[in-house]
């Protein structure tokens, strides 16, 4: 059993306010539902962000302006999806960097690897596993070449505030004085536009919420009866926050054998599982000031839709 996982479910729903955090949605079955929603044509973040990459990684590159060679240091690497577009024109053009991919899953990271080896072959590739925070503070700073710090897919956008912040003085902390930060931020836009992308009509989101309760009922010995929840979520464009919550649509009891404890739940009761924040562009100005750094450029899509960040320390 992961101690960390229990803990973390256990305190979430014994709070006054009921919340799991989304960070748990990504198990193996997780991971395939949100490949779903990714391929989603009302999902428009991944095209945004792979356009940006695709078509602006010339102008990103000489933006950062390193002297070669250089470290490409990716958080939370993933499948590369996204990022493959600017390792490939690196590689083509012949600019001598090393690609450092960070993942806590072993099992993403060998798929990430295969990929690379297979699409790239000439690229020098330098994979860690692991907690990002720690390998930054005991290899990044300790490196004589300059750093590129990837963190992509608007990931920032499920801290609060205060916790993206910290998060940033976080990255900041494991950073060479002229080493920069990749941001990727989802902005600010029509409200019906995101609306569409975090409630589709196809009930994937839902199965994606869902499965949570799937997981807990694996791992920890759980009784969901997941017929029992709905999944609702909610935009305000005042705040740019997405707010997702499973509903509890009866009064019930929800025991977990494995920690010894049981929940109960009122009719129409909330679970809040994820929090998404959308920016205006003086807002990620902002975030970068109060983080201890600064915006060098925004690299946006088409339609103003999403935004690669450059931040300097």
């Amino acid at each position: 059993m992961d101690q960390q996982f229990a803990k973390d479910i256990v305190e979430g729903l014994s709070a006054a306010k009921k919340r799991l955090s989304s960070k748990y949605f990504y198990d193996a079955v997780g991971s395939k539902i949100f490949q779903e929603i990714m391929n989603m044509p009302e999902y428009y973040l991944t095209d945004s962000e792979f356009e940006i990459l695709s078509l602006q990684g010339k102008q990103i590159i000489e933006a950062v302006h390193f002297k070669q060679p250089f470290n490409i240091i990716e958080l939370g690497a993933g499948d590369g999806f996204k990022t493959f577009k600017l390792l490939e024109y690196l590689v083509k053009t012949k600019i001598d960097f090393h690609y450092v991919p960070i993942d806590i899953s072993q099992g993403a990271m060998d798929s990430l690897l295969e990929k690379l080896h297979q699409k790239l072959p000439k690229l020098s590739i330098h994979p860690r596993v692991g907690d990002y925070f720690k390998i930054l503070n005991n290899e990044n700073i300790n490196t004589d070449i300059p750093s590129l710090l990837l963190f992509l897919g608007s990931n920032i956008g499920n801290y609060s505030n205060l916790d993206a912040v910290r998060l940033l003085q976080l990255f900041g902390a494991g950073m060479k004085k002229n080493d920069k930060l990749l941001l990727g931020v989802d902005l600010m836009k029509n409200p019906r536009t995101i609306q569409y992308a975090y409630d589709d009509l196809h009930g994937i989101t839902k199965r994606f919420n869902i499965n949570l309760l799937l997981r807990i009922n694996r791992e920890l010995e759980g009784d969901f009866k997941v017929d029992d929840f709905d999944f609702y979520c909610h935009y305000s464009p005042i705040t740019g926050e997405v707010r997702s919550y499973l509903i509890s649509l009866r009064k019930q009891t929800v025991c977990l054998k494995k920690v010894s404890k049981s929940f109960n739940f009122d009719y129409n009761e909330l679970i809040w599982t994820e929090l998404s924040k959308k920016y205006a562009l003086e807002d990620i100005e902002s975030l970068a000031e109060n983080s201890g750094f600064k915006v060098e450029k925004h690299f946006l899509d088409c339609k103003h839709y999403f935004t690669d960040t450059l931040l300097i320390k």
